[in-house]
């Protein structure tokens, strides 16, 4: 507790809300080199950078005696913001630097709070395993603001005094082209259905118990990390092979098509054929649908301003124990996120977040959030990355990987990092695997229709 200054500036609804024991929300980002991290020219770059102009980025979370909170500028010791491993994680040699870099991010993902006595925000160098792990807490800004933030300090590896070009995703909601009575009919009847929805989900209905099902209490369980390697090209193929598809619909079809095989795998008698399971993904509510240019999120005054920009939209997904074609998987995912890009249920979301939390407070708001995610069974989320190879502080990135079920694109490759709860979830891998067989199957079909 402390009292204000005049300086202080209060957390935005959001910020507030990401600041609460049910939603303590910290964003993680694993970035692999072709060599190891150096220490001491990664200290000088984020010294000089514009991360420490960013006055989140240099500020203390304080509450003033009524509890509410606000950033409060302090002196940044980069020595505490940087924490680094010299040795090896494991004493095995056959542990993959990847095993190790999944397990160290998947135990820091519950057990290790970012600490409130310093800006919220650090970087972890694990030398041994040619890997930086960024963590940085929710309450600073979304995944978009976040990428932003970490390509600016980023080079092409084709042209070192050019920044990265930032990606278009297909994230965005970018509601309707063509205005017509119908469209319009339209629009007000999804949004009013799928915000009907969205209220059952918070205050009475919730999935079928599942072998992936959580609920109350998982946050705290133990972590497991494993990962999905996808190619771009493989998402193209079958995006030409179902007409006006994107690849957030081959994405949810693989993801739709990989969860059925999974639950062949772990239950094959406790769903019937067409069962729903359901998923929250995060949706970019920017007028950019892409990564936009740090300055621009940096300019208060900008459309599209740095901070928390993004709703909520449910996703169903439906079991099946056969397809006879792959590729209707992806034909159910268009069909039906079609019907949400041009429904207003992500913005809803988020202003009905930010009005419940000014009216009753965040705890509150907390609290229906966290039922929204305890009667739902999964999380996804996916930002497209540069599109070119980038060095960061000299070195070649070899990977970029956000945490959750979260696909992040960079240079070509998507690699989805599903995170579980041991428990739950003991063998995340073969939930990759089937996964990664989904798309597999997707893309063999797709080249059967192209080749027709």
């Amino acid at each position: 507790m402390a009292g204000t200054t005049e300086t202080d500036q209060p957390l935005s609804p959001s910020g507030r809300l990401f600041l609460q024991p049910l939603m303590n929300q910290v964003i993680i980002c694993a970035l692999g080199g072709d060599h190891p991290i150096p220490v001491a020219p990664l200290k000088t770059q984020i010294q000089n950078s514009v991360m420490l102009k960013h006055p989140r980025f240099c500020s203390l979370m304080v509450r003033d005696s009524g509890g509410r909170e606000h950033w409060r500028r302090t002196h940044v010791d980069i020595d505490r913001h940087i924490i680094i491993h010299t040795c090896p994680l494991h004493d095995d040699p056959s542990v993959s630097d990847e095993d190790a870099v999944n397990g160290y991010v998947a135990d820091l993902s519950y057990s290790s709070p970012l600490s409130a006595d310093k800006p919220l925000w650090e970087i972890h160098v694990l030398v041994a395993h040619k890997a930086a792990v960024f963590r940085v807490h929710h309450a600073l800004g979304d995944g978009i603001s976040l990428m932003a933030l970490l390509l600016s300090g980023c080079r092409r590896v084709d042209d070192t005094a050019e920044a990265p070009s930032l990606g278009v995703s297909g994230a965005a909601v970018s509601g309707f082209r063509r205005w017509s009575v119908w469209t319009a009919v339209r629009m007000v009847l999804f949004t009013l259905v799928y915000v009907w929805g969205v209220l059952m989900r918070v205050f009475w209905v919730r999935d079928k118990a599942t072998a992936v099902s959580g609920g109350d209490g998982v946050e705290g369980w133990p972590r497991g990390l494993a990962t999905a390697r996808f190619r771009l090209d493989d998402f193209k193929t079958v995006k030409r092979a179902v007409a006006g598809s994107t690849i957030n619909d081959v994405l949810f079809g693989a993801i739709s098509s990989g969860l059925s095989r999974y639950l062949d795998i772990r239950s094959p008698k406790a769903l019937q054929e067409g069962d729903q399971i359901t998923g929250l993904a995060m949706v970019n509510l920017r007028p950019h649908q892409g990564l936009e240019d740090f300055s621009k999120l940096m300019n208060s005054n900008s459309l599209s301003p740095w901070g928390n920009k993004f709703g909520v939209i449910l996703l169903p997904v439906y079991y099946h124990r056969h397809h006879s074609n792959p590729l209707q998987y992806v034909k159910t995912a268009k069909s039906m996120i079609d019907k949400k890009k041009l429904s207003l249920e992500a913005l809803f979301t988020y202003k009905l977040m930010d009005f419940v939390t000014y009216l009753f407070g965040p705890k509150f708001t907390s609290i229906l959030n966290h039922r929204l995610i305890c009667n739902s069974t999964f999380t996804i989320s996916n930002i497209v990355g540069p599109g070119e190879d980038i060095i960061l502080v000299g070195n070649l990135v070899k990977y970029i990987r956000a945490i959750t079920m979260h696909m992040l694109s960079y240079a070509g490759n998507a690699d989805m990092q599903i995170l579980v709860a041991k428990d739950i979830i003991p063998d995340p891998k073969v939930l990759a695997k089937c996964f990664e067989d989904a798309l597999f199957e997707m893309k063999k079909a797709a080249l059967d229709v192209l080749n027709y």
